[in-house]
């Protein structure tokens, strides 16, 4: 039997582990008012190895919060990394997400019947940044400010938020 892959061999994944506290930059949108709050992520590596769970939560002003979940895992055929996640807003994709790594930046995209999320996570100088963007592909909503294509997609990603973390140097790194 073949031992387990592990998620710090990939250098998408190794780079992420720990856990990390900041902000969170929130666009306006039909989601509320641009707002920054206080955010915290964190990358366990488990199953021996072979995934790395993320937890994301940040904390309203008024005391509500948004918590997301996902899985990341390396694809044994291809050797690219598969993200699977949910969060407290948004129905559960189908299946997972293929990320693509290029130049230490690690980026997904999650496509639904309506619209596009993409995800890009970087590391530079003990800085980690996530920068979520949306993109609508239908003709309904226009919240966004999107110029919609001929083909009813939105022409291009939006920004939705911006999240910057340090490495909280009190937690173990996993």
């Amino acid at each position: 039997m073949d031992q387990p892959r592990s998620g710090r061999e990939h250098p998408a994944l190794a780079n992420l582990l720990g856990r990390w506290r900041g902000t969170t930059r929130l666009e306006p949108g039909p989601w509320g008012p641009e707002r920054t709050v206080d955010a915290e992520v964190t990358f366990t590596l488990v199953a021996g190895g072979s995934a790395v769970v993320q937890s994301y939560r940040h904390t309203e002003s008024d005391g509500g919060h948004f918590e997301g979940h996902g899985i990341f895992t390396v694809d044994p055929d291809r050797q690219d990394v598969l993200w699977y996640y949910v969060d407290s807003v948004i129905p559960a994709p189908a299946g997972p997400a293929r990320c693509t790594w290029r130049d230490g930046v690690l980026q997904v995209e999650r496509h639904t019947g309506s619209g596009s999320t993409r995800h890009t996570l970087s590391v530079t100088d003990g800085v980690l940044v996530d920068v979520a963007e949306l993109r609508r592909d239908d003709r309904k909503d226009t919240d966004f400010g999107d110029r919609i294509a001929a083909d009813g997609a939105a022409a291009s990603y939006k920004p939705f938020m911006t999240s910057r973390y340090r490495r909280d140097r009190g937690a173990p790194r996993m």
